[in-house]
């Protein structure tokens, strides 16, 4: 029988109170902040057994909300240390421990994860807000010294974008850095009905697997590259390296190159970090954290850094000819960033290298 939005306080019958739907202890769940909570306790346990946990692990656990999973990874770990900066997530977490033989394993710290500095772990479980989903992984992947795995969940669409290949329609810039840094598989998918509140969109788990050592390259010359190379992603490389603009900011990268005497690119090397950085793929249209790909085929190649004079770029007839050398005598004049694996890209990057032409 529906109760027509009506309770009973203390015998007196009163308007119930607008929650969240799934409140537990009293608390409220918001949308808005990205807050979901995993309810299904199959799906809990299949990603506490995907973890690959051992009794001496040390596990980081993002996010754990009410800590369903929490109490889980307990029973498997040395010790968890839960991020959480939802006071009220704090105290109820606290309160589901107190008293029991595993409130001793488990450390709290309350604070935005994004901030906050993270300690020594061996593992990551998280089921963290969409919105932060590009910062944190690569936060993650810039932590040292390096975790074995992070099992997180993601929502579906970035998920599949970071596990993508060359070839396939998600295959961005994201998918490219990310696949540099570590070896990322997709574990399982996991319906919207199986959180409270439901958000709108699906989610997907996936396991992130460091790679070390890391390959021996300059992290931000190759992001400037994969950068460049997917701003039209389905366009040649020939075509991308002709526009004005382009051949401008390479060239005066050649130029400072060529009178330092050096052919290191200035700014030293990038952090893992970096390489997440106002990710042109990605923005977030609404309160569940759902992603667009307007990056993708949206921006505008010409728009870029470039030396101008009366509203036209500048640049050399040589360098554009020396970058055509380059692109013909490598074969890449005619490939498309969206085919090209990561030891082509590296290749590529090789190859502007012994030419003096740096990426910034």
């Amino acid at each position: 029988m529906a109760n027509n939005g009506l309770r009973a306080v203390g015998g007196v019958v009163k308007k119930a109170s607008k929650r969240a739907p799934g409140g537990q202890s009293g608390i409220e769940f918001f949308k808005g902040k990205g807050q979901h909570i995993l309810k299904n306790p199959l799906i809990v346990q299949s990603i506490v057994d995907k973890a690959g946990l051992k009794s001496t692990d040390v596990v980081l656990e993002i996010g754990p909300g009410t800590g369903n999973l929490t109490l889980q990874l307990l029973q498997k770990a040395k010790k968890v240390i839960a991020v959480e900066i939802d006071s009220r997530m704090v105290l109820e977490l606290q309160r589901r421990v107190q008293g029991t033989p595993q409130a001793a394993h488990l450390q709290i710290i309350q604070g935005d994860v994004l901030k906050t500095e993270l300690p020594y772990f061996d593992v990551c479980v998280a089921n963290i807000p969409y919105q932060i989903s590009s910062p944190l992984t690569f936060k993650l992947l810039a932590h040292r010294p390096t975790f074995r795995a992070a099992i997180i969940m993601f929502q579906h669409e970035f998920a599949m974008r970071l596990v993508a290949r060359a070839g396939d329609p998600l295959y961005s810039r994201l998918a490219v850095n990310t696949q540099l840094l570590a070896r990322v598989s997709h574990l399982l998918k996991v319906g919207r009905n199986n959180f409270r509140p439901p958000p709108r969109v699906d989610s997907s788990v996936v396991r992130i697997e460091p790679r070390h050592p890391l390959p021996p390259i300059n992290l931000r010359e190759w992001d400037g590259l994969i950068r460049l190379a997917f701003l039209r992603k389905n366009k040649t490389l020939g075509a991308i390296f002709r526009h004005h603009s382009t051949l401008a900011h390479l060239e005066r990268n050649y130029e400072v190159a060529q009178a330092l005497g050096d052919v290191r690119p200035a700014g030293g090397n990038a952090s893992a970090m970096d390489l997440g950085a106002e990710d042109a793929h990605m923005a977030a249209d609404d309160d569940d954290g759902v992603m667009s790909q307007a990056g993708d085929e949206g921006m505008d190649v010409d728009g870029g850094p470039a030396r101008k004079k009366g509203g036209k770029h500048k640049f050399s007839e040589g360098f554009r000819q020396k970058v055509t050398e380059v692109l013909q005598r490598s074969g890449f004049e005619d490939k498309r960033a969206a085919k090209l694996v990561q030891e082509e890209f590296m290749t590529l990057l090789a190859e502007f290298h012994k030419v003096g032409i740096h990426f910034l």
